[in-house]
């Protein structure tokens, strides 16, 4: 194995909670990309997924008012959904050398989709693909160069992998305020 695939076993390993469970369920199995970028994917998309269905549909295009502080031109809760839905397509696509299966949108994803039922939907089959592209994964492609979905340069699957896992929890952290500014408790601070 090379050099740089075991850093990157490792990094994942340390750098990422939970990943350490990944196999151990069933010691025969060694973890894969596949398994560990699939196990992060699987807990963002719950916390994420909750979040969008705690939010009521009355209340699904809510955006702070400006009155509350800084908040001139942020994006609504429903944009937020959105933006994190088109970038998952984006990653996916990239990940898989293909065009993205959905329409991604501006920086606030498809304009035209405006009903919670249709955004909740659209993130969970973002989810989906981009299950498909991480589980696409492996030794001997992760630091096989791709073309970057961010211009003419090329990156790797395991910078892709690494910004699509990182990249929602910045808007789920927006979600989660935006609930808590609407009385409601983010489904993942409640408890069991």
């Amino acid at each position: 194995m090379k050099k740089e695939v075991v850093t990157a076993i490792l990094l994942l390993a340390l750098g990422v909670p939970g990943t350490v469970a990944v196999g151990q369920a069933n010691n025969d199995q060694k973890p894969t990309f596949a398994s560990v970028y699939g196990h992060r994917l699987t807990g963002m998309q719950h916390e994420i997924a909750d979040a969008a269905a705690a939010m009521p549909d009355d209340k699904f295009n809510f955006a702070p008012p400006v009155s509350a502080g800084e908040f001139k031109g942020v994006r609504t809760f429903a944009d937020q959904v959105k933006h994190i839905a088109g970038a998952n397509y984006m990653f996916g696509a990239a990940i898989l050398g293909e065009k993205p299966p959905a329409e991604m949108g501006g920086e606030d994803g498809p304009s035209k989709l405006t009903s919670k039922a249709d955004i909740v939907k659209y993130l969970n089959d973002s989810f989906a693909y981009l299950q498909k592209a991480l589980n696409s994964i492996n030794e001997s492609n992760v630091l096989g160069e791709v073309p970057s979905p961010f211009g003419s340069r090329k990156t790797t699957r395991l910078a892709l992998a690494t910004i699509a896992l990182s990249h929602p929890f910045d808007h789920y952290g927006q979600m989660v305020v935006y609930l808590r500014m609407n009385g409601i408790v983010p489904p993942a601070s409640r408890g069991q």
